[in-house]
């Protein structure tokens, strides 16, 4: 009988450490996602706004030289410069290292300056490091531990993630997928859901509408066609390479010769002007149209991914703000609506197939670029898209475009191996 009893004790005292924990997080997320919509909601309205004013006056595009010094100068003057970016938010998840709440204004300031002046970038660099601001400000005002804290700062990154793109699901298993690739941090599952709903429909109420493409051609589901998009994916794995390469040496090159950050941003920026006066604005900013354009009419130039690529290692590697997402959507769209008809696909399908691919490759997280195919284009043609994607993430190797993430269990076998991505 005590025995019984000294069970039946400790289970309720399991019991109500569980429904203590489920209320805590879910509180904590209900505000991180609320706080993360309404920040997701005016940071959206300001790249929206600013891209607008781009758009009716281009002779912006020149004036990005100066908008670069004044990025410089928010970096310098707050101490910032040199590591305050993306990989600190994912390294900071498996590491006790504080991030900055002054890197959220910056990083806000910095990437609507980026798209006002036509710099080649897209939103969720800024979104990720707002996300992790919030989560991490939040976390050390309720007191958090050292073990809860990384929970709190997923939970902030997947909440900005669903503000900006309207995927909720997506955000949720990319905050949990994108820090260790072959982890998936589970605890995390309940507070980023809640975080990325909340979020959700916060900037549902300020009128934002989701992210979404209505496929128009789906082809059969047949064993040629399956084999069609394999290839669409291996395309997608060996541009991820080449284009995670080259913002890696780009970076690398522009600060070896380039010293003075001000002098690097300026020539940088310059250099962008230039080839914005000798091919258009076509490849300015995140390029929202062109995607639009490519998923819905198939319509691409064959040369679209390779110009969009060089604006984007240009912009980030000289140091403007942003993210290489949306641009990666670009290249992987383009891409994909210029092979899929030599393939026998339709544009538009192959389009979808390739922007998906080529996310999964950058990121490494096969995972949230499924439910992303799902959120995006519906559960049509779900099948091509798995097929495309286990492709491109087993080929693209140990790439990444956030050098913080750690590869920790073998794409090619079940062995833990822990290295850092390239």
């Amino acid at each position: 009988m005590e025995k019984f009893k000294e069970v039946a004790l400790h289970d309720a005292v399991r019991v109500k450490q569980y429904i203590l924990s489920f209320f805590k997080w879910t509180l904590i997320a209900l505000i991180t996602g609320g706080v993360g919509g309404a920040l997701g909601a005016g940071f959206r309205w300001a790249i929206s706004y600013v891209t607008e004013i781009r758009a009716l006056h281009p002779w912006l595009c020149f004036l990005l030289p100066g908008g670069g010094l004044i990025i410089a100068f928010l970096y310098r003057v707050t101490k910032l410069s040199g590591h305050a970016d993306t990989n600190l938010i994912i390294s900071s998840v498996r590491t006790d290292e504080k991030v900055p709440i002054l890197l959220a204004p910056v990083i806000f300031v910095s990437t609507v300056i980026t798209h006002l002046f036509g710099g080649s970038a897209g939103r969720e660099g800024a979104a990720l490091q707002l996300g992790g601001c919030i989560g991490s400000f939040i976390g050390r005002a309720v007191r958090l531990n050292e073990k809860d804290m990384p929970i709190a700062l997923m939970c902030g990154m997947s909440g900005l993630f669903s503000a900006l793109f309207g995927t909720p699901l997506t955000a949720t298993v990319f905050a949990m997928e994108v820090i260790s690739v072959g982890v998936i941090y589970y605890s995390a599952f309940l507070p980023c859901i809640v975080a990325a709903l909340t979020a959700y429909g916060i900037t549902t109420l300020f009128g934002l509408e989701a992210t979404a493409f209505p496929l128009k051609e789906i082809p059969a589901l047949t064993i040629p066609n399956l084999l069609t998009v394999a290839v669409i994916g291996l395309a997608a794995a060996v541009i991820s390479i080449v284009f995670c390469v080259l913002l890696e040496k780009t970076h690398a090159l522009a600060a070896g010769f380039f010293r003075n950050e001000y002098l690097r941003v300026a020539v940088g920026g310059s250099v962008i002007a230039l080839l914005t006066l000798l091919l258009g604005t076509r490849y300015n900013g995140t390029g929202s149209a062109v995607i639009a354009a490519a998923i819905t009419e198939g319509a691409a130039l064959p040369y679209d991914f390779i110009l969009k690529m060089l604006f984007t290692v240009i912009t980030i590697g000289f140091g403007y703000k942003g993210g290489e997402i949306i641009p990666t959507f670009f290249i992987g769209a383009t891409l994909g609506a210029t092979l899929a008809p030599l393939l026998g696909l339709p544009a538009s399908f192959g389009a979808a197939i390739g922007l998906v691919a080529l996310f999964c490759a950058v990121v490494n997280c096969p995972i949230a670029s499924i439910l992303l195919s799902i959120e995006l284009f519906g559960s049509q043609g779900l099948i091509f898209f798995a097929v495309a994607l286990c492709v491109s993430y087993m080929l693209s190797g140990y790439y990444s475009l956030y050098s913080g993430q750690k590869i920790m269990y073998s794409k090619r076998r079940a062995r833990f191996i822990n290295k850092q991505a390239k």
